[in-house]
């Protein structure tokens, strides 16, 4: 398909980007040189799957900050939905507005995916993790939004 994108390997570099936050403020990968960060890409805000995601990231911040690491979300949603999302859920990391998908091909979170009897293009839910040195650490495609970060967190050694 001529619009997926290619997944990314661990040591290779971490694409760089800015994008926009819930409060339109432009936040960058180089923001974090020296540190892990997880930066996680999800569909859609609000909706069951990403909730139950973005909540357990919430809930798990602070083992995660504890053990040096970082969490962004990314979705192709603007910035006012992504701070209605944010608000709702009291999510305590930044959410980020990728609305032309660029950043999610960049990082292989980009293709077909099928909800019930309809196939479409878009993002898919995924997880890459960002050494200090801005190389990929891990990445994980077509991840289920379900225990996810205690799988994260077991793989992490956290």
């Amino acid at each position: 398909m001529a619009d997926s994108s290619t997944a990314l390997t661990v040591g290779q570099p971490a694409p760089e980007f800015t994008l926009r936050d819930a409060q339109s403020n432009p936040v960058s990968l180089s923001d974090y040189a020296g540190k892990n960060v997880i930066v996680y890409f999800y569909p859609k805000a609000a909706t069951p799957g990403c909730t139950t995601e973005a909540c357990d990231f919430r809930d798990n911040l602070n083992s995660l900050q504890s053990s040096g690491y970082s969490v962004l979300g990314i979705s192709p949603d603007e910035p006012a939905e992504i701070a209605q999302f944010a608000a709702d859920e009291s999510l305590n990391f930044p959410l980020l507005s990728d609305p032309d998908n660029q950043v999610a091909k960049a990082y292989g979170s980009y293709g077909e995916k099928s909800f019930g009897e309809k196939t479409f293009v878009g993002t898919l839910r995924s997880t890459v993790v960002v050494s200090p040195e801005q190389k990929i650490a891990l990445a994980e495609y077509s991840v289920d939004a379900s225990g996810h970060v205690s799988r994260l967190r077991e793989k992490l050694g956290i």
